[in-house]
């Protein structure tokens, strides 16, 4: 039912396959979420969303990987560890922007240093990902 990457297997059946399952479907839902909401990020939770239905959920596992807009996204990171430059732009500017508010907006300056400097980490992570062959 769901389309297999190359080299990657299918999990096993496990006894903890409804753990998976709900995980897989609060990450998915705090990623629609992270669409509207600044600040919360879409693209983690769509990655660990699909990680979890490979394990508990092969029908949304398949839709993940069939849409339009995350498939490719989860295909490069599952193949080659790998995201997109266009997303790399994207969340970092998106992290510059919360920084930015949270410096206008947190009521002590330790709160706004702390969020960017967790940022920043998160960020350099990021930018030091491969990019996918094309």
């Amino acid at each position: 039912m769901s389309p297999d990457l190359p080299g990657r297997e299918a999990a096993p059946p496990s006894r903890l396959r409804w753990a998976w399952w709900l995980l897989a479907y609060v990450a998915l839902g705090l990623g629609i979420i992270g669409v509207v909401v600044p600040g919360l990020p879409t693209v983690p939770f769509v990655l660990l969303s699909a990680y979890a239905a490979g394990r508990g959920s092969r029908r949304l596992h398949g839709w993940l990987l069939g849409h339009p807009r995350f498939g490719p996204m989860i295909g490069d990171w599952q193949v080659h560890g790998a995201v997109a430059r266009r997303s790399k732009v994207l969340a970092l500017g998106t992290m510059v922007l919360c920084a930015a508010l949270m410096f206008l907006t947190a009521p002590q300056p330790w709160m706004a240093v702390a969020g960017t400097a967790i940022m920043a980490v998160v960020g350099a992570w990021l930018w030091r990902r491969p990019e996918p062959p094309r």
